[in-house]
């Protein structure tokens, strides 16, 4: 019996070193398994948001074509021009022209490469021009067909308050007015 319990105390330890082991290895192999679904599952959204951007970038060179068909050519304008039609057409051309301007800055804010504060800068200056003012003053209706909650509307209205300030601004300043927002 003595043996017995001598054989069995020494492979009591080994068995369960070996169970121990197998265990840590099955452990490890459903760790191992589950990273691998987690980077698949980040390269599958990666790849969804370069293929996001990409046909952002996409409809951005197709609105500016659009755009400047229509700039170049009095007919295709009207096809696109909502703008009231007491306005003079040179003006109404000069609108779309403000428009592609307007596209192009918030197009490259959803495409990441402008933050909120960088866009807020950039339409600051441009609103100094007093035909980029009228433009968005006469394009008001189209924005208020927006779906509140958009992306594109929040960036209207910060637009709107932006105007607001620097028209009751009582300095010559403009780079300093307003307090751009941060994201």
């Amino acid at each position: 019996m003595a043996t017995r319990n001598a054989f069995a105390r020494g492979v009591g330890p080994a068995a369960f070193g070996l169970v121990l082991a197998a265990a840590t290895a099955k452990l490890t192999g459903r760790r191992r398994r589950a990273d691998a679904a987690r980077l698949q599952e980040r390269l599958l959204e990666v790849e969804e948001l370069a293929a996001r951007r990409r046909a952002l970038a996409h409809q951005q060179r197709m609105h500016w074509e659009l755009l400047a068909r229509a700039i170049d050519d009095p007919s295709l304008a009207s096809v696109i021009d909502t703008y009231d039609k007491s306005i003079p057409a040179e003006k109404r051309r000069q609108f779309l022209y403000a428009n592609a301007w307007y596209a192009y800055l918030y197009h490259v804010y959803r495409a990441g490469l402008l933050d909120r504060e960088e866009l807020y800068t950039y339409l600051r200056e441009f609103f100094q021009s007093p035909l980029f003012r009228e433009y968005w003053e006469a394009s008001r209706a189209q924005r208020a067909t927006l779906k509140q909650t958009s992306d594109e509307a929040r960036i209207g209205r910060m637009v709107d308050a932006l105007v607001k300030e620097l028209d009751e601004a009582d300095t010559d300043e403009w780079w300093v007015v307003g307090t751009p927002p941060s994201d």
